[in-house]
């Protein structure tokens, strides 16, 4: 059985070898980004079944990158989960406007990461509401 594809489009390198080493364990296979400049072109070019988006990057933002990409019939139906440092409701009320299929706030349990990856690439296309996955602590 082939590895299941995520991009993960993170700027920190510990969080994405963190990240890469915990969906590895699940069975995924991780494809790293870090420059949020190149983030569409690597999605167009690799088709993971899902992306973890990061909010704040170099080159422009999680946020300019999940827009465009809801933008692209071709793209549109990516699942994306989005991650932010900054759980704040604002930060997630614009995620869900953009069109993320999920949130997770950092600092997040292992547990969470992969269940909430498992629960959008499963839903796939099917999943257009986004889904708050909230990390212990955090509201």
């Amino acid at each position: 059985m082939a590895q299941r594809q995520v991009l993960l489009i993170e700027d920190e390198p510990h969080i994405a070898e963190a990240i890469r080493f915990i969906l590895g364990r699940a069975g995924w296979q991780v494809m790293l980004e870090t420059n949020g400049g190149e983030a569409l072109a690597r999605i167009a070019g690799l088709r993971p079944e899902a992306v973890i988006l990061d909010l704040m990057l170099p080159g422009r933002s999680g946020l300019e990158i999940l827009t465009d990409l809801r933008a692209d019939p071709g793209l549109a139906a990516t699942p994306v989960l989005m991650l932010t440092a900054r759980g704040q409701a604002r930060d997630r009320e614009a995620a869900e406007q953009a069109g993320a299929t999920a949130f997770l706030a950092k600092p997040f349990a292992n547990a969470d990461l992969v269940a909430a990856l498992e629960a959008l690439a499963g839903a796939g296309a099917a999943n257009g509401a986004a889904a708050a996955v909230a990390a212990p602590g955090r509201r």
